[in-house]
């Protein structure tokens, strides 16, 4: 059948599709830019492509973390159906993939960068058969030595390292492999592993930028924190802003090229990070700096610029891409396929993201120590919906939190069993049930998940991960 189909596809066909490329951050927050009105971070080129695009203000990680949010990039499913819930385990290589799917349709596809979603170790070779339809390659599954990045590239199994700062030279190799290939659209994933921490390993010339005296910081960053977390945000900024550097690099050399009217271009990252706020780091929880993640849009004469309040979650954007592309998304994909919305600017009724925490941190008590000094959040499963304007969350107790997003964008009054909220709260778990039920999520412990998945855990009661130092 797939053969069958291939070759029905002629180069004229081919050619007037577009082509895709994703740049995808690890860990790069929504507030993280100047175009979503933060004025103490330096992010012109994003800043431009904002203008010149749709920016999609309310974009959603629905499970923070970034092998599950990996994994529904790559496959459409949530991660309940994928299996990749939590970090360091190994995708299906039989899954249909967005690799596989533009590959059978007669894409070129290539991806330069992090991976995480092999599960073979955090070092090891990848081969061929586990790249989910990527040709071109030039990866490894994890790192965050941004300084002394370790690869492999194509087929061979000798380990390579990027020179310099990874970032810098991955965005070079992928513009080399767009400029150089043949007639054919191409799918391209740049998947950059800043500004995740550490955040003190930005190139000395950003880091420069920053005064972390001089950095504000939001409302929900606890007094006692504040003065630490000055230092650590402004390192973060800094890898922000040597990405956006990249980024404009990038695009221009879609235009050197004459490739920019027809190519949709994506920048986005697999989730936030909360760099001090609510006493936090990090992600997973289900907080605004946690979930929401930037998502600019950018296809000539296709996509009027301009904002978008769509709920876009990662396992929407395989479907969507497809739209866009002319092609059928596989039937295991569950995600929406956004394309007419996005071309219309337009929402879907009961637009909501399902927030999900399948297996937390909270089964690992050395994590869970660092990053749970308050009450609030003590690394627990959870589900919930974030609609354009509320967040919803139940744990598996019930009922955890909500929040007017708009009123209270620190997210500092939890209205949970407020009587004056009674009727929304009602209303949005109403919402949930029925998301949840549409997808088959029967919100299971962490623990019955890892039996059921049959996954092995250590002494911490996490996975074994060669080459993870912590």
């Amino acid at each position: 059948m797939t053969h069958r189909r291939l070759v029905c596809y002629t180069l004229a066909t081919m050619t007037s599709r577009p082509n895709i490329l994703i740049v995808y951050a690890d860990q790069w927050r929504a507030q993280a830019a100047g175009y979503a009105g933060n004025t103490d971070i330096i992010t012109p080129h994003l800043d431009a492509f904002a203008a010149n695009g749709v920016n999609c203000r309310v974009a959603t990680a629905g499970t923070p973390v970034c092998t599950p949010a990996r994994a529904s990039l790559l496959t459409g499913m949530y991660p309940h159906k994928h299996g990749l819930f939590l970090n360091d385990v190994p995708l299906n290589p039989d899954f249909p993939s967005i690799g596989k799917t533009f590959a059978a349709a007669g894409y070129r596809t290539g991806w330069v960068g992090k991976w995480h979603v092999d599960g073979h170790g955090r070092y090891a070779y990848i081969p061929r058969e586990r790249r989910q339809g990527f040709d071109f390659w030039m990866a490894l599954e994890c790192t965050h030595d941004y300084n002394h990045s370790r690869y492999y590239a194509g087929d061979s199994d000798e380990q390579l390292v990027w020179p310099g700062y990874d970032a810098f030279t991955q965005t070079d190799a992928l513009i080399d492999w767009i400029a150089n290939g043949d007639r054919r659209p191409f799918l391209g994933v740049l998947s950059w592993g800043p500004p995740h921490s550490p955040y003190e390993t930005a190139p000395e010339q950003y880091r420069r930028m920053y005064d972390p005296a001089a950095i504000s910081l939001p409302a929900n960053v606890p007094p006692e924190k504040r003065d630490d977390t000055r230092g650590p945000l402004a390192g973060y900024y800094a890898h922000c802003t040597a990405l956006d550097d990249c980024f404009g690099r990038l695009i221009a050399a879609l235009d050197t090229h004459g490739l920019a009217d027809n190519t949709l271009v994506i920048f986005t990252s697999d989730h936030g990070d909360m760099v001090g706020s609510h006493y936090l780091y990090d992600k997973q929880c289900p907080w605004e700096e946690s979930v929401r993640v930037p998502f600019l849009m950018r296809l000539p004469g296709v996509l009027k610029p301009g904002v978008s309040d769509l709920l876009i979650d990662s396992p929407d954007i395989f479907p969507t891409l497809c739209g866009f592309a002319g092609l059928d998304a596989p039937r295991s994909v569950q995600g929406r396929d956004l394309s007419n919305h996005l071309r219309a600017g337009t929402t879907p009724e009961d637009d909501c993201a399902l927030l999900a925490a399948y297996c937390t941190f909270g089964n690992w008590p050395w994590i869970a120590a660092k990053l749970a000094p308050t009450p609030l959040y003590a690394a627990r499963e959870y589900r919930g919906v974030r609609t354009k304007r509320y967040t919803y969350v139940e744990d598996l107790n019930g009922p955890w939190l909500l929040y007017d997003n708009e009123a209270d964008p620190c997210q500092l009054r939890n209205l949970i069993d407020d009587p004056a909220h009674a009727a929304l709260q009602k209303k949005l778990a109403a919402l949930l049930l029925r998301r949840r039920e549409a997808l088959g999520d029967d919100f299971l412990s962490g623990k019955e998940y890892i039996r059921q998945w049959g996954y092995q855990t250590d002494e911490r009661g996490t996975i074994p991960c060669p080459g993870w130092k912590g």
